[in-house]
């Protein structure tokens, strides 16, 4: 089934000898990468890797129906200047790539999956992973502007529940929104929704 790119965040792997950099998919806790970019990963031909990968599925190592998904990228059109087209593109997961890298005895098998578990790790407990690398190129760009877009979809959430509160409390035959009473109300139930969003955010660091 193909998958919409718009569902998907990007972040980037970078080795230490900054030899290879990567655009990697993060979905459904888990990576994905083409074939094109393992073979880039570990520095073999396509060839080499398409028929390690071969050998993962007819081995039973991995099941090509789990770890293997289709994502749409929409692209410019070969033919007819100034239009797009839609294609299918195929990515394996992070199973398939850790099985690539015992295949081909490479040390940045073992490096890929270690970041790519605390990425993982980092994004199932706290919802979303930082890409710092993107951060550190060119202070951020565009990501900087997708991070504070997050902060205030966050920060909009709390005011809707705050406005709920506020609707059901004002059905009360005695409401006054000038009383004391209210107004003492109002400020401890946003208190007490400051104190349980800090709170859950302690927890998860």
């Amino acid at each position: 089934m193909d998958k919409k790119t718009e569902q998907t965040e990007i972040i980037i792997f970078k080795t230490d000898d900054k030899k290879v950099k990567i655009d990697v998919r993060l979905e459904d806790s888990n990576v994905w990468l083409t074939q094109e970019q393992i073979a880039s990963l570990f520095e073999k031909g396509r060839s080499t890797i398409a028929e390690h990968i071969q050998n993962a599925f007819k081995e039973g190592e991995v099941d090509e129906k789990v770890v293997c998904r289709k994502f749409r990228h929409t692209t410019p059109h070969g033919a007819i200047p100034g239009k797009t087209q839609n294609i299918s593109v195929k990515y394996y997961n992070l199973d398939v790539i850790i099985a690539v890298g015992y295949r081909v005895k490479s040390l940045r098998g073992t490096q890929f999956r270690q970041w790519a578990i605390e990425r993982l790790k980092e994004y199932i407990v706290k919802g979303f992973t930082m890409d710092d690398e993107r951060l550190k190129e060119l202070g951020g760009g565009n990501y900087w502007k997708e991070l504070l877009d997050r902060i205030r979809d966050i920060r909009s959430s709390e005011k809707l529940i705050y406005r709920q509160v506020l609707d059901l409390y004002a059905t009360s035959i005695d409401y006054d929104p000038q009383s004391e009473d209210s107004i003492i109300f109002f400020k401890t139930v946003q208190n007490k929704l400051h104190f349980a969003v800090n709170m859950n955010k302690q927890r998860q660091n």
